[in-house]
């Protein structure tokens, strides 16, 4: 539209047409015609207008006027030379207007430009409140005043040890004179480490909620732009603006964007990131001292933290927010259970027992897909079933029914998977198969689920060959029944490697290895031999046989209940563990009646 106008605005002030070209001969013949109403003359150009409205343009000799050169045409005719006599010469000055018009000519399309430059500088500033390029090295944190932050602590569970610490700062934030009396100081940064999901940010909204306290919330990749000296512009602005109403606390989301060490890494560092971390040092412990502002950052990858950030002074403090136990992920499901239709009485203990390694935002995602779940085939209330489906979906991948599998593939299926019960139930002193299955979930066209009883929170090494002779379980009864492998115990065999390496180079299982930690450097590198490392591969291809050794005992032992089990799957898909348990109970029972039987006898 606007380009339109432009051209249409040029249109308007240059007329309605352009004057067409003609020769001097063709404008005497229409002077001496009397066709001419009116000419004027811009140098040697004669610009003139028809009686019938049409304009033309053309051009005379230099050093003569118009009157002479058609005088000359037309000496000796009468009616011509009167004719000549008669047409109209504009005489006003040809560039009175010009320079107003050359000016109005272009006005359109620097107006245009003007615009397009307002709105993108415009749009590079939206989000934070000030716009346009002023505002590029202004920080723009979300400001959520205490009253608004409805989070508190009642809506944090698992991490009780966690909370303890925090309740100092929210006790001081309420409360300073009784620590500044006495005294003492409170940290001036917490840090929160651990896995993704744990509930870190909600912990620094809870601590805000509870202190009824600003509250200024900002990524840590938010500071670090391609223009050098921004981000430790914006660091400064952030500080100012929590200066101005502290006491108040300051979330940095992510802090490893910015907090890397200084000076490692292949390529270099980069001197915006270290810049804008400098500033964040000084601002924290500097000259300049910020009495009531807390800064709470977040990461789960603390090991790469600058110390300077992490020493005493600065994050005085480094909490754990860890994945919940049993006792923890029951208090988080009883919070997300809440203002939730179900249809009977929810066993949160079966649904805790059977999530083991998930995190806050891992169960708040549980109990949407069951209501999901629920909703989709046209319940109102949320079912036991709907809960245990959306922890299969969450771990596995939604059910493949529409998968075509043929017959004997299920049946290597439901051996492979009668193996990895077997042996989890015989060799898992602490573990209990909680479902078996040969319904197709995401990548896998079959699953055991096997959780603990009790958390575990050591391993032995006798737990590691068992949980590596579990893992081949699949793939040794595959070998015993068809004296074949497949392909399908490729996930398995990962599994087992891992956890075999990890013994002999993590956790000094191996005796041939030594008590030894086996690490990579900064950069990558291996910090020892490669004599060492070829040892490293012998030891894990050892713990492996071994424990392959160790399966196809046991499942050869217990070949009955391989080949009963693996018919019974195939007939139903899916057992449960008080279904698998009986399969061991008929065998105890079977084997008594031979025992009395033999003496009888």
């Amino acid at each position: 539209m606007l380009i339109l106008f432009a051209f249409s605005f040029r249109s308007i002030l240059s007329g309605s047409e352009e004057p067409k070209d003609a020769s001097f001969s063709t404008f005497a013949n229409e002077v001496a015609s009397g066709k001419v109403k009116e000419y004027r003359t811009t140098g040697d150009s004669i610009e003139y207008i028809l009686k019938d409205g049409t304009k033309k343009i053309t051009r005379k000799d230099s050093g003569i006027s118009v009157i002479e050169s058609l005088r000359i045409r037309f000496e000796g005719d009468k009616d011509a030379l009167q004719e000549i006599s008669q047409v109209k010469e504009r005489n006003e000055d040809p560039d009175k207007y010009s320079f107003l018009i050359s000016i109005l000519n272009y006005l359109p399309v620097v107006l245009i430009v003007v615009m397009m430059i307002m709105f993108f500088y415009g749009q590079s500033g939206k989000g934070g409140g000030a716009s346009g390029a002023l505002t590029f090295g202004l920080s723009k944190p979300r400001l959520f005043g205490g009253n608004k932050t409805k989070v508190s602590f009642n809506d944090v569970a698992g991490v009780d040890e966690a909370l303890e610490e925090v309740s100092e700062i929210v006790d001081f934030l309420k409360h300073p004179k009784k620590y500044t009396e006495i005294g003492a100081e409170i940290p001036r940064g917490v840090i929160l480490v651990g896995p993704p999901g744990t509930g870190k940010t909600l912990l620094a909204k809870a601590i805000a909620g509870e202190a009824n306290v600003p509250f200024f919330s900002i990524s840590g990749s938010e500071f670090v732009e391609m223009f050098v000296g921004v981000g430790a512009s914006r660091v400064r602005d952030l500080f100012s603006k929590a200066k101005r109403l502290s006491p108040c606390i300051v979330f940095i989301d992510e802090i490893d964007a910015i907090g890397k060490k200084r000076g490692v890494g292949v390529n270099g560092s980069h001197d915006e990131r270290e810049q804008t971390l400098n500033q964040i040092l000084v601002e924290m412990d500097g000259f300049d001292t910020n009495s009531g502002v807390i800064v709470i950052a977040a990461t789960n990858r603390a090991d790469v933290l600058d110390e300077a950030l992490i020493r005493p002074g600065r994050f005085d403090r480094r909490i754990m927010v860890d994945l919940p136990d049993l006792g923890g992920r029951e208090k988080i499901l009883n919070i997300y259970v809440k203002n939730k239709p179900f249809e009977e009485k929810i066993d949160i203990h079966k649904i805790a027992t059977r999530t083991p390694g998930f995190s806050g935002a891992d169960l708040k995602n549980l109990m949407n897909e069951a209501a999901i779940f629920a909703a989709r085939e046209g319940k109102n209330k949320i079912r036991q079933k709907d809960i245990e489906e959306a922890i299969e979906k969450i771990a596995l991948g939604p059910a493949k029914k529409s998968a075509t599998i043929v017959q004997e593939e299920r049946k290597i299926i439901a051996y492979h998977e009668a193996g990895h019960a077997i042996i989890g139930h015989i060799l898992g002193t602490t573990d209990k198969v909680q479902k078996i299955t040969i319904v197709p979930r995401g990548r896998s066209l079959g699953s055991t689920w096997i959780s603990p009883v009790e958390e575990n929170h050591l391993i032995s090494t006798e737990k590691f060959k068992n949980d590596i002779a579990g893992l081949l379980g699949g793939l040794t009864a595959e070998k015993i029944i068809f004296g074949d492998y497949t392909t399908g115990a490729s996930n398995d065999l990962s599994v087992a490697t891992k956890k075999a390496r990890a013994m002999v180079m993590r956790f000094g299982m191996s005796k041939k290895i030594g008590l030894v930690s086996l690490e990579r450097d900064d950069y990558g590198f291996n910090e020892f031999s490669d004599k060492t490392s070829e040892e490293v591969d012998n030891e894990v291809r050892k713990i492996i046989e071994d424990a392959s050794v160790i399966a196809e005992k046991v499942l050869t032992e217990n070949k009955d209940i391989l080949e009963n089990l693996s018919k019974k799957l195939l007939e139903v898909e899916t057992i449960d563990y008080e279904e698998f348990i009986l399969f061991f109970e008929k065998k105890i029972r079977k084997n008594l009646r031979k025992t009395k039987d033999d003496k009888k006898n």
